[in-house]
């Protein structure tokens, strides 16, 4: 009886002992795995950017020319005024010896039982004719992942693109920083290095029942939520920064764009190619990409221009704002305001005296699908309640498209700037995060890009000849649920603003 108690006590003496080796592997393991995720997420916040990234450029003497789509309500209805892709298209034909083009969203993907212009289409028909036609003409396409959901698969237009001969860039986004970085640690950690399938994957597309469905790795990709967000077009002859993207379901959105010509092209080329070359491309395809300088063909126009993307945009924005003062008027037009940054400016410019005024998409239709009001409602809500009325804020009056212009007009009367591009006035689109492009226009006041900027602005604002903008009543909200939410996604990076 003895000796058997004795080897119990062994046997559970060896258990224990086991027990313990294995809650000290799980603890090893553990721990391993918390310091890899740290390692990957503070990897992800405080990696360098590729070289060229987050460019500010000079401002150079040049011909600026401001176009703008609008879709609006007036007696007659709703009406389409668009400009800007049929300026694209006029580039297109007029370059002599190449094209280069940037844009965001390059497709045709949308649920159908809409009906929407084909401007993608349309766009790839033009490059490959102009291939076809001037086959000497140099022709690079650079795009978003998301084109292809992130590999799950190619676009009939990009496909017919590269078999005509035109050079098709993905972005590669794994270069950018990470702006959901609680959820990017965790995928640059293991799923960033399994492969896709090269023939689809099972899963519903969810920009369009009728595109391909996607794969597991497309959908993880996805939610790093980061993008190469600009839109450029930049030719031999001139070049158009913009708002707006060739996406069909986005035609009719109102945006802006500026054709520019002058020393900038030679700026538009370098900060394109260094989004190339971080992507995969060769450096001497760009061999050919030769701007002739006009430096003294635009001198005495009366403007400026230069060209800032990325963190660079914010610093001037912000830097604009905070040298206004009493008398003077800042106007600002976005489709996304959240940065906590920007909407302190604009309520610091009110307290001085500023004329602050705001018109925002009130970010309730996204591509037939209805949305909270996050951010702008919130952060309007803030900037109205904190201001005590000072910053105005107006909705631009939409009717299933967006206003998806992004401009700041900062106007001191004897003298003004204008920034606008690619870029919202968020965390994400400000802080070198996405890949963004805007310019940044000073001018006095002969100058006629900044004059009709503030025409644009005037007309809105008053509703000059069409019910352009409405209210802040029409469409205000102080709940707290939709404050906590905004400030939370602005802070966290968990949304797609």
């Amino acid at each position: 009886m003895q000796g058997e108690l004795c080897m119990a006590e062994v046997v559970t003496k060896a258990g224990r002992k086991r027990f313990g080796w294995r809650k000290l592997m799980a603890g090893g393991i553990a721990l391993t795995a918390v310091f890899v995720y740290t390692v990957f997420f503070l990897y992800g916040v405080l990696k360098p950017l590729p070289e060229g990234l987050s460019y500010e450029g000079e401002a150079h003497p040049g011909e600026v020319e401001f176009l703008a789509d609008q879709t609006f309500l007036s007696e007659d209805g709703c009406e389409h005024d668009h400009v800007i892709f049929e300026r694209i298209h006029e580039m297109i034909d007029e370059a002599e010896s190449f094209i280069l083009l940037d844009m965001f969203l390059f497709n045709d993907e949308y649920d159908r039982t809409h009906d929407f212009p084909g401007i993608s289409g349309e766009l790839v028909e033009a490059l490959i004719t102009k291939k076809e036609t001037e086959p000497e003409t140099e022709i690079i396409v650079i795009t978003d992942p998301i084109n292809t959901f992130y590999g799950s698969y190619e676009t009939d237009g990009m496909k017919a693109l590269e078999e005509a001969g035109i050079r098709v860039v993905i972005t590669d986004l794994s270069r950018l920083r990470d702006s959901n970085p609680v959820f990017s640690a965790f995928w640059r950690a293991g799923p960033q290095f399994t492969g896709n399938k090269e023939d689809g994957g099972w899963l519903p597309n969810p920009f369009s029942p009728d595109s391909p469905d996607g794969t597991i790795r497309s959908y993880l990709k996805l939610l790093n939520f980061k993008a190469n967000h600009r839109k450029v077009v930049v030719t031999d002859q001139e070049g158009l920064v913009t708002s707006a993207n060739p996406h069909d379901a986005s035609g009719l959105h109102s945006n802006v764009a500026f054709a520019v010509n002058g020393p900038i092209l030679g700026d538009l080329v370098e900060s394109e190619k260094a989004v190339a070359v971080m992507s995969g491309a060769e450096e001497h395809w760009f061999d050919e990409f030769v701007v002739e300088d006009l430096t003294d063909e635009t001198e005495g126009t009366g403007e400026k221009i230069q060209l800032i993307t990325e963190g660079k945009i914010k610093e001037n924005l912000l830097e604009e704002l905070q040298l206004t003062d009493e008398g003077d008027t800042i106007y600002l037009g976005a489709f996304y305001l959240s940065d906590r940054d920007v909407i302190s400016e604009l309520l610091e410019a009110a307290k001085r005296g500023t004329d602050v005024r705001v018109i925002l998409d009130a970010n309730k239709d996204a591509f037939g699908r209805e949305k909270n009001g996050v951010p702008n409602r919130p952060a309007a809500a803030e900037l109205t309640g904190k201001s005590a009325g000072a910053v105005e804020v107006r909705w631009y009056n939409t009717n299933g498209e967006q206003y998806h212009t992004k401009m700041v007009l900062v106007d001191r009367g004897t003298e003004a700037v204008v920034i606008a591009g690619s870029s919202n006035f968020t965390r994400r689109n400000l802080d070198d995060l996405n890949l963004e492009t805007n310019v940044k226009i000073s001018g006095g006041e002969e100058s006629g890009a900044v004059t009709e900027v503030r025409e644009y602005f005037r007309r809105l604002w008053t509703n000059d000849g069409a019910e352009y903008t409405l209210d802040y009543k029409h469409f205000a909200d102080d709940s707290k649920l939709t404050r906590w939410l905004y400030r939370f996604q602005e802070w966290s990076g968990l949304s797609t603003f």
